[in-house]
């Protein structure tokens, strides 16, 4: 079983802010995989997230059970969401794909890596103090550009795509959505060697 959480904040003001990349290359995932109607999330207060379940089946292989998940806590408490799924159904944290906004990448580029430091990503931060490792494998979707690091990060990751901004960032929507497919059909290491950014 696979646990695939993407990062963002709850509520319709933060829907298409740079800091919700999580959840729109979670969602954009769930809409490929399933017809448009079908793609029903389920509030599960207990789990403190909305939750999806898919069969994955592979070309070659046996079906994978994998869920999808959008915790409903802010940003820096997702760490809560996660070990309750976790520990919910028995999920090994190498088995846990998380997908967020990084303003060290740049816009429309991504990164997946197993572990490491948190790079700043206060979400990231609080699912590693959560389940005491941070051996579980980030998607990484790069939001920054070259000045972004100038303004405040809280304005920046917090404010939406303008401009020109807009189809790079649905292209890297795109992208992230079809490394989660790659790193599902074909493993993780053929996804990193397609998608990570040089």
């Amino acid at each position: 079983m696979k646990l695939i959480v993407g990062l963002g904040n709850p509520g319709p003001s933060y829907e298409k802010t740079r800091h919700n990349g999580g959840f729109m290359v979670v969602e954009a995932f769930f809409k490929d995989f399933e017809p448009l109607k079908q793609t029903v999330w389920t509030k599960e207060d207990s789990l403190k997230s909305d939750i999806a379940r898919i069969a994955w089946q592979p070309q070659e292989g046996t079906v994978e059970d994998v869920i999808l998940a959008k915790p409903l806590a802010y940003m820096n408490h997702s760490g809560i969401a996660v070990e309750l799924i976790a520990s919910r159904f028995l999920i090994h944290p190498s088995d846990i794909w998380v997908v967020h906004d990084d303003i060290d990448i740049p816009l429309g580029k991504m990164k997946i890596r197993l572990g490491g430091a948190s790079a700043g990503h206060k979400g990231v931060e609080d699912i590693m103090n959560h389940l005491n490792t941070d051996r579980f494998w980030r998607f990484r979707m790069g939001i920054g550009e070259p000045n972004s690091k100038l303004r405040p990060i809280d304005d920046f990751v917090l404010g939406t795509f303008r401009g020109a901004e807009k189809s790079r960032a649905k292209a890297l929507i795109k992208k992230g959505r079809k490394a989660l497919s790659c790193a599902l059909e074909e493993g993780m290491e053929r996804a990193m060697n397609r998608f990570n950014a040089g």
